[in-house]
């Protein structure tokens, strides 16, 4: 239970720091608005189709746990670029600690963070 309100916290912090990206962009305040609402939209509609628990595509084991890699490192690499290095370096350090606290990471490699896909549905 608190695993999994420490990982939709990240994934939120992941959304908040695509938007901080978009809004510091050196452009126009229009430019800026829609950088800051699409940025994370479309973080959220890949996060939806390809890693949510209902996701509608099952990526098997390696996919996944390199799209959710991919997508965490997105936002530090956006906080990064807006010019928050430190708020990039603890994101950073936050999922990979959060997914080795939760055994989601042991030894022998990721195995696609241990969520099994949703169930068939008729």
């Amino acid at each position: 239970m608190l695993g999994q309100l420490a990982a939709f916290l990240q994934e939120l912090a992941v959304l908040a720091a695509a938007g901080y990206w978009g809004f510091s962009l050196p452009a126009g305040l229009a430019v800026r608005l829609i950088a800051m609402l699409a940025a994370p939209a479309l973080l959220a509609f890949g996060w939806g189709m390809l890693a949510a628990p209902r996701a509608r595509v099952v990526l098997p084991g390696w996919a996944r746990t390199g799209f959710v890699t991919a997508w965490f490192a997105a936002g530090a690499v956006a906080l990064a670029a807006a010019g928050a290095s430190w708020l990039a370096v603890a994101l950073a350090v936050a999922f990979v600690v959060s997914k080795f606290l939760l055994g989601m990471w042991p030894a022998s490699g990721p195995p696609a963070f241990r969520q099994d896909p949703p169930p068939e549905t008729r």
